[in-house]
């Protein structure tokens, strides 16, 4: 998946714990990852923009010089590992591909004259089930097939070097 290249991704018609996600391309593209993380998992919950942050954050990785990766960035993908558990992980239960969760049926409206009358809906758009799941599902792949970059990254000092070990032992149990 992290080979795919990145599609046009709708932020303003995705969600986050606090709004739409139309922040989050500059948040970015400004390294911001403390704030990133804040709207991708929150209280342990994954939202709509989280695989497409993920996507973008872990393509970047690839290519990043080891000192160039933060302790904020770390604690960015522990938090969204922390968040997924065993029952996200079977992909009979989630939508097909990851391009799925980009269809115009788990999109908001583009205009956000309507949002807190959505949120009180039984369940907003986007939530159904198999999109749910979705956002869980393909953070993990992507996680897990970052899994030989999170490997290759030698930390610079313990705290980095902790963040990194727990990450890897959590994908890792997920796995088994």
């Amino acid at each position: 998946m992290l080979d795919q290249q990145i599609p046009n991704i709708p932020w303003r018609q995705l969600t986050t714990p606090y709004g739409r996600g139309t922040a989050i391309p500059q948040l970015i593209e400004q390294e911001q990852y403390t704030q990133l993380a804040e709207l991708i998992e929150h209280q342990g919950t994954l939202w709509q923009v989280t695989p497409w942050v993920l996507l973008i954050l872990l393509k970047k990785l690839k290519s990043k010089k080891i000192e160039d990766v933060s302790l904020q960035e770390l604690q960015l993908y522990l938090a969204v590992a922390h968040a997924i558990t065993k029952d996200y992980l079977d992909p009979t239960n989630t939508v097909e591909n990851m391009q799925e969760l980009l269809k115009v049926n788990y999109l908001w409206r583009e205009h956000e004259d309507n949002d807190e009358q959505e949120w009180e809906e039984e369940t907003p758009k986007g939530y159904e089930q198999q999109a749910f799941i979705g956002y869980y599902y393909y953070s993990y792949k992507l996680l897990q097939e970052a899994v030989p970059i999170f490997s290759a990254i030698t930390a610079r000092n313990n705290e980095e070097s902790d963040y990194l070990a727990e990450l890897l032992t959590l994908l890792q149990q997920l796995d088994n």
